[in-house]
């Protein structure tokens, strides 16, 4: 292309891709002007222009506005600039189009009235504090009435939905789902009954005792253990996967011990006892939840909504591991 040129506006057209009317809307706009005219008015474009116009036909199909580009062209702003500008723009309508995506696929699964509908909008548009309001009234009624323990009820309200600052449409639509069950009054007592027959019956005292919960708490860093040796590849008959394997044992044992008993006797026959009990713990972490259940449907809707799901115990991998400290023999140490 010769520098020195002139063109006319159909050879400007067919170079930038644009229409003949578009280049002289341009023109007409004051945005991109031609170089010269001829003497019977015709427009005619240099190169520099041409330029110009296929910067402003990329600026326009990213959605910029032509006040935006005519400063971009005359200097008065960077394309850097523009671009940080506009797409800050993008992402709060993509955040608004994802709300409203949210809403209307609640309303289409539902036979929503309008009154709902709004709601559902209102939902959508939540500020975290405003969700973290609305969790801690679910719970606050929910543990109202009853003396559940303390450490239990820190650890139900911890279970709350972490939208990112970034939802997907199918977070927005789980956190949606989730904020009208916590709102219903009779999933407030359903899960409230619940909660009062699982700590109260059965085996329930025991197990939500404030020394058991003690006893559970101090498991966690030795489960951790084996979440971050299944992370790292670890074998489980590894002398690492053996540790991790004897100070499980060393807990579980020590777990009913009182002053005048040492606790359950560590031999082999209660570790190959433990790691069939583990191998079924690993069957029951699959079995999907409960749709009909209050409680299960909440937990699936606070891990749908924040997108993480915590990560699975390694029942298998500890079961192996507590198995090979019984029936295989422990690796050979390095030679010197």
């Amino acid at each position: 292309m010769d520098l020195n040129e002139l063109y006319a506006i159909g050879d400007v057209a067919r170079r930038t891709g644009l229409s003949v009317s578009a280049v002289r809307y341009y023109a007409d706009a004051g945005v991109v002007e031609p170089a010269a005219t001829t003497p019977a008015g015709h427009r005619l474009y240099d190169v520099s222009a041409i330029a110009r116009l296929e910067l402003v036909r990329t600026l326009r199909e990213l959605g910029a506005g032509l006040d935006g580009i005519r400063q971009v062209l005359a200097g008065r702003t960077t394309l850097r600039e523009l671009a940080a500008a506009h797409l800050d723009l993008l992402t709060r309508q993509e955040a608004r189009l994802r709300s409203r995506r949210a809403v209307l696929s609640a309303i289409l699964r539902q036979d929503t009235t309008a009154e709902q509908a709004t709601l559902m909008h209102r939902l959508a548009g939540m500020t975290d504090e405003e969700r973290d309001r609305l969790i801690d009234d679910f719970w606050t009624e929910v543990t109202t009435g009853w003396e559940p323990p303390e450490r239990m009820v820190s650890w139900w309200r911890a279970a709350r939905p972490e939208l990112p600052a970034d939802p997907t449409a199918a977070q927005l639509e789980a956190w949606i789902d989730l904020a009208e069950l916590v709102r219903d009054g009779e999933i407030r007592r359903a899960v409230r009954r619940e909660l009062i027959e699982v700590c109260t019956t059965g085996a329930g005292p025991l197990m939500t005792s404030s020394p058991m919960l003690d006893s559970l708490e101090a498991g966690t860093p030795i489960g951790q253990a084996a979440i971050d040796a299944v992370r790292a590849e670890l074998a489980p008959d590894s002398a690492e996967g053996r540790r991790i394997a004897d100070r499980w044992m060393a807990w579980l044992t020590g777990i009913f011990a009182t002053p005048d008993s040492p606790g359950m006797p560590d031999t082999p026959e209660f570790r190959i006892q433990t790691a069939d009990h583990m191998l079924a713990g690993a069957e029951w972490d699959r079995t999907p939840p409960d749709p009909e259940g209050p409680l299960d449907r909440y937990m699936a809707l606070v891990t749908a909504a924040s997108g993480t799901p915590p990560e699975s115990f390694p029942y298998e991998w500890l079961a192996a591991a507590i198995r090979a400290t019984v029936t295989t023999p422990p690796p050979a140490a390095p030679v010197e």
